[in-house]
């Protein structure tokens, strides 16, 4: 009888359920918007590489080789700032990395060469030398700059070129602990080969006049020859201190075949870099595809002032990274050319229009390489895709026939709290446009087991309640009461664990840990709130009930 009075105190002290008024509406509503930002899912949430096919590349920004970028560029630079004051010089070199030497300066000019070095190197170390030279040396904090400067840059540039591609969704982001590493997944890509091309090919485009040798009567018809060593007696036996030899591949009149030749050519270029204005593919006038181009105002007068210095001459056309220059062309100037040209050079229209493209999306100021690569074929995506729809649903209808044989009808409550978690989820993934990978599906597999565990909880408090001798009213409510502070504990857990993983891992774990902290998220909602609503629902309000199928 003692035990009968406590009961019905505990009843009236706290009913099973105050008001359902805003309640049920309120979960409703969560699935209104769950079902509206995931339908169509086709559109609302993106497959990821694994699922839908593509390539995963990851590639090292070679930092070094951005500061002789920096010195290729600073070399051009005062060399043609020089020509613009009227100040003649013997050559501007980089005899070492980060170093650069400017020799045969007039010494009466000592003034304007000073203000031209200054003007250019107001941070760096700027040394008379005495008889005309110069000495300007980069501090360690420039050289600092320009490599962190060479990854923002590299990174921008390859995510303007995969933009040009029309890769849809694609992932470009720095990885790695120095950062100085670009990860790259494009779904979807049906070349990856060119796609890896277009990404990697710094595409540095340069002007540079020829140093013809000594005696050259035909400027227009002279052509280099095949052999380093036979350039080099042409010259005496050695070159100009202003000239350097580069490689040009060029088809071989008999027998057919590649042959290489060596062009002598001017260090200092007269367009470099990103002096382009913009590029696109076109056509000559015998219908071959060509790239034309238009300069900036500053390098188009600069372009204007060498082609006048140059007609009749040849100038070469040389595109490459730092290490990998070599001479795509080597047209005749017939006549002045102030801000824009053509490039020919034996393109195909792909060719054509994908060296258009580098250029028009800037040059890479550096180089880089791939040091792992990964290509997902369609029908292996589609095979992950059947595979973990197959093992969400066998994992899904195991726990949910489980949960039914072992706590009968009130397995029922658990399998819709479970229904609607997985419905939230996607619901959010859609909201977020996220997009889902195979690792995202073992997330989304792995919060349905914790829905489950939070359920069986509360369902194993509430059977202990009931062995004590509570009514079912009140082992319910003190079910879900008790059981709260664990289901917190555990969820804010494994939440710490996906924290950690989604900073320090790489884009496959870090969808696993997404997905997973907002399956948790929904878990809480459905497995105390819903839950708890239905067995309010179930039970009703006032009415007396004297048993509990769990």
């Amino acid at each position: 009888m003692t035990r009968a009075r406590g009961a019905g105190d505990f009843e009236r002290t706290h009913p099973m359920s105050k008001k359902l008024g805003w309640k049920v509406p309120l979960i409703l509503a969560v699935i209104a918007a769950a079902v509206f930002y995931l339908y169509p899912p086709a559109e609302k949430i993106n497959l990821g590489l694994d699922l839908r096919g593509g390539s995963h590349i990851l590639m090292q920004v070679e930092t070094k080789t951005a500061v002789k970028y920096e010195m290729d560029l600073a070399i051009s630079r005062i060399g043609q700032a020089l020509k613009e004051r009227g100040v003649t010089f013997g050559s501007v070199g980089s005899p070492d990395v980060g170093v650069l030497d400017v020799q045969g300066t007039d010494p009466a000019r000592r003034g304007d060469v000073r203000k031209v070095l200054d003007d250019f190197f107001g941070q760096w170390e700027i040394r008379d030398a005495g008889s005309g030279a110069w000495r300007v040396t980069m501090p360690l904090e420039v050289r600092a700059a320009i490599e962190e400067r060479a990854v923002e840059m590299t990174l921008t540039t390859i995510r303007n070129r995969i933009d040009e591609l029309g890769v849809r969704e694609p992932t470009v982001q720095k990885e790695g602990m120095e950062g100085d590493r670009i990860l790259i997944q494009l779904p979807g890509v049906e070349d990856p080969e060119r796609a890896k091309e277009v990404m990697q090919d710094p595409a540095v485009l340069e002007w540079k006049t020829v140093t013809y040798p000594p005696g050259t009567a035909d400027f227009g018809g002279w052509m280099p020859p095949a052999s380093k060593d036979e350039v080099l007696r042409l010259f005496g036996g050695s070159l100009p201190a202003d000239t350097e030899l580069y490689p040009q591949r060029l088809p071989a009149r008999e027998g057919g075949g590649i042959v290489t030749v060596w062009w002598p050519l001017n260090k200092v270029s007269t367009v470099v870099g990103n002096d382009l204005r913009s590029s696109r593919r076109g056509q000559n006038q015998w219908g071959d595809s060509v790239v034309n181009f238009e300069l900036t105002q500053d390098a188009g007068r600069r372009f204007e002032a060498a082609t006048r210095e140059n007609v009749g001459r040849r100038m070469a056309i040389v595109l490459g990274g730092v290490e990998t220059k070599q001479v795509i062309s080597a047209p005749v100037i017939r006549s002045t050319i102030r801000d824009s040209g053509m490039i020919e050079g034996g393109f195909s229209l792909e060719t054509a229009e994908d060296l258009a493209l580098k250029l028009r999306s800037g040059a890479i100021p550096t180089d880089v390489t791939i040091i792992e690569e990964r290509t997902v074929g369609p029908s292996l995506g589609r095979d992950s895709i059947r595979a973990g729809l197959i093992a969400s649903l066998v994992g899904f209808v195991s726990v949910m026939l489980f949960m039914l044989a072992y706590y009968r009808l009130s397995g029922v409550n658990a399998v819709v709290a479970l229904l609607l978690n997985v419905v939230l989820v996607m619901g959010a993934l859609g909201y977020f446009h996220a997009t889902l990978t195979l690792p995202g599906i073992a997330g989304l597999i792995l919060t349905v087991g914790m829905a489950v565990d939070s359920n069986v909880l509360v369902f194993e408090r509430i059977r202990e309640e009931l062995r004590l001798g509570k009514t079912v009213r009140s082992a319910v409510n003190l079910g879900f009461s008790r059981a709260f502070g664990t289901i917190v504990d555990t969820h804010v857990t494994t939440v710490v664990s996906a924290f950690f993983l989604f900073m320090y891992g790489t884009g496959p774990v870090k969808g696993f840990a997404v997905t997973l902290v907002v399956g948790l998220v929904f878990s809480m909602f459905t497995a105390v709130f819903v839950s708890r609503v239905i067995f309010e629902l179930v039970l009703g309000e006032g009415k007396p009930v004297e048993s509990l199928s769990i």
